[in-house]
């Protein structure tokens, strides 16, 4: 055992976030924690990091086990991201600063103690790898790619990029424990699969919360679920714990159905023993006491729960109108600044009930790629053209398009005429209920603005969807009916997104943006993938 949560409860703002929860984390293991947006993950890793107490119960960590976990960005003022992450190996930087006062005094004293001294550190040094520092940071650097930025200005880096380089940081200090709260967020294909790489060959344990389900299948051997301030755990990865569940509920409703049959039994049973001790005559003692003793049996019964089931987005994309048969063309594009590429000489045909994604690392010109498309952004040089016939329903990766002054469920009337009561009715398809859709879209998380920005799109009708990123700030199970809605759709679909699990769910052919280039690839992303290397072997 290296970390447990024994019987811990813990309780915010009068909320009860779990309740005697306990679960054991072993060397070496790789746990996945799952479960619906509040359930308590990030608390639960706070806990265990020691950042937060528990209300009841108890956290045993094994004796000198040093836990990684990135729960805030610290503040660095006139530190470049290499000195950033060049505090990772800070003991190393202590005994440097002592070898090189030795080297000073041995500049007067070379004597058999100070030499000794000397030695020792000095192969202690190197057995820590104080040689190695440079190269350790260049290669975690390049894996997670942020070797542009070693000399930039950490506080002058966006969100996403400080969160990268503080991810890199925890993994150059190695820690026994890695607690990694949705790492693939800002990461792109090439980092996401370098760091699938990275924790393989990692030594340590690793506790991951994450939506990325090709990720968790690739990385953990557990899963653990919290529900109701709970936790139940799956052996296997996320494919497996799926699986599992679906066994467990099952086996949930079996039991339920089997105590309610023999409920009921015992109910009928005790109203004819009362009926016929009612019916004697004179009535008969023995028949109601019988009675008396399945009912006290009937009030010790452990009672089974009634399983739940969750409620989840429900959305259904309808088409009124096809598209002709050419749904996009491009033709020679070409697109970027003087000496500075994005892309070169693109040719891309898209046709009704297409199934296409655009994949590619971050900084390739995938949006701007969408943006010449729907004609947004004009080309450098080459043709883009659309066919005839097109509503196309274009979700952004960002939410410039909404108003945030707005209340939500103004926002969802804007361009519908809908009755508060039908708007109401249908934004709770959306899982937005009661005062929930009376908030400012200011107010609303990424994942509510991302399902409000779906309700919009359903309601349109449209027959060409244009996705930039659409599982962006999804909970699995909002991803999954997504997904489901997108198999349904009878229109032509067009889609960037770094999921691997989604592209590879639901996409025929493959973009693949790299090196200014665009190879079109007639099958789904995993061979796509393996096509793609090839070609740059």
């Amino acid at each position: 055992m290296q970390l447990k949560a024994e019987n811990i409860t813990k309780i915010i703002g009068g909320n009860t976030i779990f309740k005697d929860l306990s679960i054991e984390v072993n060397t070496g293991e790789r746990i996945a924690i799952v479960g619906r947006n509040g359930s308590g993950k990030t608390t639960l890793f706070k806990v265990l990091a020691d950042i937060e107490q528990p209300d009841e119960g108890r956290i045993i960590k094994s004796k000198g086990q040093t836990i990684g976990y990135l729960h805030q960005i610290p503040r660095y003022t006139d530190t470049s991201v290499f000195d950033v992450l060049s505090k990772a190996f800070a003991e190393l930087h202590q005994i440097k600063d002592r070898l090189a006062h030795l080297e000073k005094r041995m500049a007067t004293d070379l004597s058999e103690k100070i030499l000794n001294q000397y030695g020792e550190l000095q192969e202690h040094y190197l057995a820590k790898g104080g040689y190695e520092i440079e190269a350790k940071i260049a290669s975690i650097a390049n894996g997670l790619a942020i070797t542009k930025l070693l000399d930039q200005p950490f506080d002058a880096l966006s969100g996403g990029e400080k969160t990268k380089v503080m991810l890199a940081q925890i993994l150059l200090q190695q820690p026994d424990i890695l607690l990694l709260d949705e790492p693939t967020n800002h990461l792109d294909l090439a980092a996401t699969q370098w760091l699938e790489d990275y924790l393989q060959y990692f030594r340590g344990t690793v506790v991951v919360i994450s939506h990325d389900r090709m990720f968790l299948n690739k990385i953990v051997q557990y899963v653990a679920e919290i529900e109701d301030g709970q936790i139940w755990v799956s052996k296997g990865n996320y494919d497996q714990y799926i699986n599992n569940k679906e066994a467990k509920i099952a086996q949930q409703f079996a039991a339920y159905d089997e105590q309610q049959k023999k409920i009921q039994k015992m109910k009928e049973a005790i109203r004819r023993l009362r009926q016929w001790a009612n019916e004697a005559s004179p009535p008969n003692p023995d028949l109601y006491r019988k009675a008396k003793v399945m009912e006290k049996m009937l009030a010790r019964m452990e009672i089974v729960k009634k399983p739940k089931t969750e409620r989840h987005m429900n959305l259904q994309l309808k088409t009124e109108d096809r598209t002709g048969k050419e749904v996009f063309m491009l033709k020679n594009i070409s697109h970027g600044f003087e000496h500075d590429f994005l892309f070169m000489d693109v040719d891309l045909s898209i046709h009704f009930q297409d199934r296409v994604a655009i994949v590619g690392n971050n900084g390739t010109g995938k949006s701007t790629l969408l943006k010449i498309l729907l004609g947004e952004i004009t080309p450098v040089d080459g043709e883009a053209r659309q066919g005839s016939n097109l509503k196309i329903g274009y979700l952004a990766q960002q939410f410039d398009q909404l108003n945030g002054k707005q209340r939500l469920i103004d926002a969802f009337r804007e361009r519908v005429s809908l009755t508060e009561y039908d708007a109401r009715h249908m934004l709770a398809k959306f899982l937005f209920y009661g005062h929930d859709v009376f908030k400012k879209v200011d107010q609303l998380s990424g994942g509510e603005k991302m399902r409000l920005r779906l309700a919009q799109l359903m309601i349109q009708k449209c027959n060409v969807l244009v996705l930039d990123e659409p599982t962006n700030h999804l909970d699995i199970e909002s991803r999954e009916a997504l997904e489901e809605a997108l198999e349904n759709f009878e229109g032509t679909i067009l889609a960037i997104s770094h999921d691997r699990y989604f592209l590879q769910k639901l996409f025929t052919r493959t973009a693949w943006l790299e090196n200014q280039q665009l190879t079109v690839h007639d099958g789904p992303f995993e061979w796509a993938q393996s096509k793609q290397k090839e070609l740059s072997k």
